[in-house]
């Protein structure tokens, strides 16, 4: 089963670390991601730029609104993993191992549009 983990953080979160501290980090992550990649969990992803370069688009009764920025949120999602795994536990048992401070959010990914692909009251819950 295939999950996206969307990596946020607090606006801002990352060009407030001195530099010698997010290189650190970035180097904990890039390592981290490199491992699973090789094992077959983390099976794609990107980092993103920064909010300031985000464009949203509203579309509503047919009509669009573009905006230069990011969704208005305290959090910014600072880039993104597809991981390979068996279930919602291993997923959450690889994703606690993150080396960094950030906030994870697992979704399932819909491959095919069916009820199979619909988590369970059952997963919901544990959360």
């Amino acid at each position: 089963m295939k999950y996206v983990m969307l990596i946020a953080d607090e606006t801002g979160f990352w060009e407030s670390l001195p530099e010698e501290k997010r290189n650190e980090t970035f180097g904990h992550i890039g390592q981290w991601w490199g491992e699973l990649s090789q094992k077959g969990t983390i099976v794609g992803g990107h980092q993103l730029q920064p909010p300031h370069t985000a464009t949203t688009v509203k579309v509503h009764g047919g009509k669009a609104e573009v905006a230069d920025g990011p969704l208005n949120t305290k959090e910014a999602v600072a880039g993104y993993g597809i991981l390979e795994v068996a279930n919602l536990d291993e997923v959450i048992a690889v994703v606690k191992t993150w080396p960094g401070d950030a906030r994870l959010e697992l979704r399932p990914i819909v491959e095919m549009a069916s009820v199979e692909n619909v988590p369970s009251a059952q997963a919901a819950a544990r959360r």
